[in-house]
C-alpha cells in the first residue's frame, strides 16, 4: 500500500502524540509507510513547524544511526495562564469551601480533559529533566499523577495508607501530617521502583507539605532520587511550609469560613522557573 503524503502526516502525528518522549528512529516511519527517508524527513520538517506555530510542542531531531525524532509536549505561557484562570474561576465559588479551609476538588479532577491539560502543563515543566517515575498519595492526586506520566511517557506509582494483600511485600514509614501534626503512615510496594530512579511526585493540595515531606522521605528507602514535586492547589502557609522546592499552578491565599468567601492567587509555576 502506497500513503499518500496526508494520509503519512495524519498518522505520523498520532502516532508521535501517543509516544511523547520517545525516540523513534526515522527507518520506522520509512518502512510503516514505504516511503523514502528523504520523504518522511520533509513530513517531519511539516509536523515539527505545525507543533511550534500550535503550541502542541517540540519535535525534536537526534542525528546519526542510532537518532530518529521525539516529540516533546509544550504549552506555550498564554496556554497554562489560561488553565490557571480556568482553575481559579471553578475553585473560586464559595460552595467549594469545606471544614479546615480545603477546597472541594473532587468534580475537577475528574474532568478528563481539565486533567489532561493539567499533566501536560507540569510535564512541560519538567521535560527537559530526566524522569523515571511519577509518584502520588491515594487517592485524589491519581488522576494528576496519571495525567502528568501520559506526557512524559513513565510509570505512576501509588502510596497507600495502609497494606493491602495485592501489594506483596511493601515498605512503610512514619511521617508527621503537617497540617494536623499527627503520626501517619505510607506504604509502598517493593516492586514498586527500583534504586536510582528520579521521581517526580504530585498531589493535587498542599498544606503545609508533610505529605509531600512523606513522600520525599519514602524515596530515601528505595534509594530513589527526587526530581521535583507538582501540586495542583497550594495553600497559604508561609511560615510552616514543610516542602520549599515545588511547581504549583494555584494559591489558596485566604478563607473566610464565616463569611464562605475564598481568595486564590496564581501559584508558583512562573516564578519557580516554569516555563
Amino acid at each position: 500500500m502506497k500513503w499518500k503524503r496526508s494520509e503519512r502526516l495524519v498518522d505520523m502525528t498520532h502516532y508521535l502524540m501517543e509516544h511523547p518522549q520517545q525516540l523513534i528512529p526515522l527507518t520506522f516511519f520509512a518502512e510503516s509507510y514505504q516511503s523514502a527517508k528523504s520523504s518522511i524527513s520533509e513530513d517531519l520538517t511539516i509536523v515539527k513547524e505545525t507543533f511550534e506555530e500550535r503550541g502542541i510542542g517540540l519535535l525534536v531531531t537526534v542525528p546519526g544511526a542510532a537518532g530518529g525524532v521525539k516529540y516533546i509536549p509544550k504549552v506555550p505561557d498564554t496556554a497554562v495562564k489560561k488553565i490557571i484562570e480556568e482553575l481559579k474561576q471553578e475553585l473560586g465559588h464559595s460552595d467549594r469551601l469545606l471544614p479546615g479551609g480545603y477546597l472541594f476538588m473532587t468534580d475537577l479532577l475528574g474532568n478528563p480533559d481539565l486533567m489532561n491539560r493539567v499533566g501536560k502543563v507540569f510535564a512541560s515543566a519538567f521535560c527537559d529533566q530526566k524522569i523515571d517515575v511519577i509518584m502520588t498519595v491515594a487517592t485524589k492526586g491519581i488522576s494528576i499523577a496519571h495525567a502528568i506520566a501520559r506526557h512524559l511517557n513513565v510509570p505512576v506509582v501509588v502510596v497507600r495508607r495502609d497494606n493491602k494483600v495485592t501489594e506483596g511485600s511493601t515498605v512503610s514509614i512514619n511521617y508527621v501530617s503537617g497540617s494536623s501534626r499527627r503520626i501517619q503512615t505510607m506504604v509502598l510496594s517493593k516492586r514498586s521502583m527500583q534504586s536510582g530512579q528520579r521521581v517526580l511526585i504530585t498531589d493535587d493540595f498542599m498544606k503545609v507539605g508533610g505529605t509531600m515531606n512523606g513522600m520525599k522521605n519514602l524515596l530515601e528507602e528505595f534509594d530513589c532520587t527526587l526530581a521535583g514535586c507538582a501540586v495542583l492547589v497550594e495553600a497559604e502557609h508561609p511560615d510552616e511550609r514543610l516542602v520549599e522546592d515545588y511547581y504549583s499552578l494555584v494559591k489558596l491565599k485566604e478563607v473566610n469560613e464565616k463569611d464562605r468567601t475564598i481568595v486564590l492567587t496564581e501559584g508558583n509555576y512562573f516564578t519557580k522557573g516554569g516555563n
